[in-house]
């Protein structure tokens, strides 16, 4: 199985930066693409950033995080990161890790961003 462990999460005044980390251990095979998605209370879970493992390392983002966030992914440590500048409110939500490879889909266990004042 794999495992997804997410960390970087917390409270933030708008405005601020946080930086979002994921590791991806046990049986990780080939891996297609890694990203982060978030779930606000109350709302569907929706794509957030996405990074292609092969390839050109294609990167994805949603467009209310153009330009905001960053996505990047360490194909030796099997890791991504998410860093995130110029939090808003609404960027409020549980951001899940996700693994896309050989072996289907994988969730991490979500980590809370909050950006309050």
């Amino acid at each position: 199985q794999v495992q997804l462990v997410e960390s970087g999460g917390g409270l933030v005044q708008p405005g601020g930066s946080l930086r979002l980390s994921c590791a991806a251990s046990g049986r990780v095979s080939s891996i297609y693409t890694m990203g982060w998605y978030r779930q606000a209370p109350g709302k569907e879970r929706e794509f957030v950033a996405g990074v292609a493992w092969i390839g050109s390392r294609t990167t994805n983002y949603a467009d209310a995080v153009k330009g905001r966030f960053t996505i990047s992914g360490d194909n030796a440590k099997n890791t991504v990161d998410l860093q995130m500048n110029d939090l808003k409110s609404e960027d409020t939500a549980v951001y899940y890790c996700n693994l896309y490879g050989i072996g289907g889909t994988n969730w991490g266990q979500g980590t809370q961003v909050t950006v309050s004042s």
